[in-house]
C-alpha cells in the first residue's frame, strides 16, 4: 500500500482501509479556504486516482466546522475586479473542484458547524453531502459584493432547481442542516457530530466493498445528466460508453 501524505499543516489525510479522509485543519479558522489548501486537495485526489487501493473520499474538517469559506484576510490588497476574487483563489479553486469532479472515487462532503460560499461550492461539487440538523449553510456572494467563479450557480441550481437557487444566491441567508436536506443540497442531515461521523463511515466502508472501476464509471455516466442531452442521447450515450478497466465482474458474480 502506497503511504499517501499532505505537504501541509493546513490539510490533514488519513486511510483506513479503501477509505481515505481528507481533511481541513485551520480550526481556530473555522477552516476558511486559503490558496495552499485548494493546491493540496487538487495534489491529494491526483495521488488518490493512483492509488487502487483507496475506493471512497471523505472530504471533512477539523474542530467546530467543515469551512466558513475562503479567508478573506488572504484578498486584503487585492482588487477584486468585477466581484471576482481572482486568480488567487479561483485557479486553486478550479484545480481542487476538477480533481473532485473527475476522480473515479465517490467523494462524500462530511459537513458539520458552518459551510458557506466557498465551501457550499466545495461540498457540491463533491458526489454527495453529509450533514448534522444544526450545521449552518449559506452562499454570501452578494453580501460581500462578490459573484460566483467556482461554481456555484451551476451546483446550487441542480441540486435544488434554479429558482430555489436564485432565492438562496439572492437572499444570502442562512439556513440550517434539516433545510439543506430538504432543498437537496444534504442527503441526511443527524442530530449530532458522533451521528455523522459513525454513519459516513459506515456509508464510505459500504461504497468501499464494491467495485472501485464499476464506481468509477457509473459516476462518469452520471456526468451524461449534466450535458443537456435529451433523454434518448443520453441513453444512447450510456449504452455506448465502454469501460474496459471494469475485470472484476465474473469474480463478483461467483460469489453470488
Amino acid at each position: 500500500m502506497n503511504t499517501i501524505e499532505s505537504l501541509t499543516e493546513m490539510v490533514e489525510v488519513e486511510q483506513s482501509g479503501s477509505v481515505f479522509s481528507i481533511r481541513l485543519n485551520r480550526p481556530d479558522a473555522l477552516n476558511a479556504f486559503r490558496p495552499e489548501m485548494l493546491q493540496e486537495i487538487a495534489r491529494l485526489m491526483g495521488l488518490v486516482e493512483e492509488n487502487l487501493d483507496i475506493v471512497v473520499v471523505l472530504l471533512e474538517g477539523n474542530g467546530k466546522a467543515f469551512s466558513a469559506g475562503v479567508d478573506l484576510k488572504v484578498l486584503q490588497g487585492i482588487d477584486p475586479r468585477g466581484g471576482k476574487v481572482g486568480d488567487v483563489f479561483d485557479e486553486p479553486a478550479r484545480q481542487a473542484y476538477t480533481a473532485i469532479r473527475q476522480s473515479r472515487c465517490p467523494v462524500i462532503a462530511k459537513v458539520h458547524g458552518a459551510c458557506f460560499t466557498g465551501a457550499l461550492e466545495m461540498a457540491l461539487h463533491c458526489d454527495f453531502v453529509l450533514t448534522t440538523q444544526d450545521t449552518k449553510f449559506g452562499d454570501t456572494h452578494a453580501k460581500f459584493g462578490l459573484r460566483p467563479t467556482w461554481g456555484m450557480t451551476q451546483t446550487l441550481s441542480q441540486a435544488v432547481g434554479i429558482r430555489r437557487a436564485k432565492e438562496l444566491s439572492y437572499t444570502a441567508r442562512t439556513f440550517l442542516g434539516l433545510e439543506a436536506v430538504e432543498l437537496g443540497i444534504a442527503n441526511q442531515a443527524f442530530e449530532d457530530k458522533e451521528g455523522l461521523d459513525r454513519v459516513a463511515l459506515e456509508c464510505a466502508q459500504s461504497i468501499a466493498g464494491n467495485s472501485r472501476s464499476a464506481l468509477g464509471a457509473i459516476k462518469d455516466l452520471y456526468r451524461l445528466s449534466e450535458e443537456a442531452l435529451s433523454m434518448p442521447e443520453a441513453l444512447k450515450a450510456e449504452l455506448a460508453s465502454e469501460y474496459p478497466e471494469i475485470d472484476d465482474t465474473n469474480e463478483r458474480l461467483s460469489g453470488f
